[in-house]
């Protein structure tokens, strides 16, 4: 006795949005990583460029986590990627929030 049903899997799709919440997460991860690297390496004091650089990659943290979380809702595509991206990106957005607070005291 075999079972007659079929499994039909169909093809995942991926929202636009939470592929630019993951890219979004990954372009602050790495320009978090480049401004640290150039700060320690001035000594702490590398200028305006990297202090625009930060807050450049800051706004792409909270701007990712805004829109993986904008994604969740479309109910037809897959919503791995928009939860990578928005956890990803709210983890980073309060590694920038302590950053910057700590460079304020």
């Amino acid at each position: 006795m075999t079972n007659k049903k079929r499994y039909k899997f169909r093809e995942r799709t991926y929202s636009k949005n939470g592929r630019l919440s993951c890219c979004l997460a990954l372009a602050s991860l790495i320009l978090f990583i480049i401004c640290s690297l150039i700060s320690f390496a001035a000594g702490g004091s590398a200028g305006p460029a990297v202090g625009g650089a930060a807050l450049m990659a800051m706004l792409f943290s909270v701007y990712g986590f805004y829109i993986g979380m904008k994604a969740m809702n479309e109910k037809e595509n897959s919503p791995i990627l928009p939860v990578i991206g928005s956890i990803s990106s709210g983890i980073i957005m309060v590694g920038w929030l302590g950053l910057f607070l700590a460079g304020l005291g």
